[in-house]
């Protein structure tokens, strides 16, 4: 990923371009003190990922992604933990605390890379979704999603992410499990797990503690196995 960093702090700036340089997956592109020179690079320049400041005189960091007429996934970095809350309300893929450590920068990272749409291009977290009949809408960022149900092979949830696993690719986005499951008609779908609900219509084999989709395993939990028997019998 193409990765420019924001500071008006030229030693915390330094220790950042610094982690991205040793980070085989991080192609290092600028450094800025100046948030007024980064808008008018971003405005002109493909960036996959910057590490923003948020507390800079001026312009914030939070002031300068409004300012975007779009928004490339963004990893906060501030010595304000008050700030975390409010950096989710702006897409922010992570919330690193100053002074950051290279394993926290590197998890943030690699969340940062997990975040694809089906064509590789970047998916914000600020993410709604709303149902359509046969089809729901993932709006992630500037980007939606028209999501067809019988497309649809299973959902993988993981804290307040979930990530759709389609016919097409695949699509995360920012959204409790618990929420896309209200939304899903049960006449198709079933919660199997904690942190996996399945389409009906894709199952291959049912075995004791687990079904297969596509040849992929999906664990059955103890807790869900009763219910999700009395699915299966009543499908039949």
């Amino acid at each position: 990923m193409r990765c420019i960093a924001i500071d008006d702090e030229p030693f915390a700036l330094d220790l950042i371009e610094r982690y991205i340089k040793k980070t085989p997956s991080l192609q290092f592109t600028e450094g800025f003190t100046n948030p007024f020179t980064a808008m008018s690079f971003l405005m002109n320049n493909p960036v996959d990922l910057v590490f923003l400041d948020i507390n800079m005189p001026e312009l914030s960091g939070m002031e300068l992604i409004k300012s975007l007429p779009t928004t490339p996934k963004i990893i906060f970095i501030t010595a304000y933990p008050e700030f975390g809350a409010e950096s989710y309300d702006y897409s922010a893929v992570d919330f690193l605390l100053k002074p950051v450590r290279y394993d926290r920068f590197l998890k943030a990272v690699n969340k940062a890379n997990s975040l694809s749409s089906p064509s590789n291009e970047s998916a914000s977290l600020n993410s709604s979704l709303d149902q359509f009949g046969e089809s729901i809408m993932v709006k992630s960022g500037t980007r939606t999603f028209q999501i067809e149900l019988t497309d649809i092979l299973y959902i993988e949830g993981a804290g307040n992410y979930i990530t759709f696993y389609t016919k097409k690719g695949r699509i995360m986005t920012l959204l409790p499990l618990n929420d896309i499951l209200k939304q899903l008609p049960i006449s198709a779908f079933a919660r199997i797990h904690k942190s996996y609900i399945i389409s009906l219509k894709h199952i291959g084999i049912i075995e004791r503690a687990r079904v297969l989709i596509n040849d992929i395993p999906i664990p059955i939990g103890i807790t869900y196995r009763e219910q999700f028997a009395k699915t299966i019998r009543n499908k039949k």
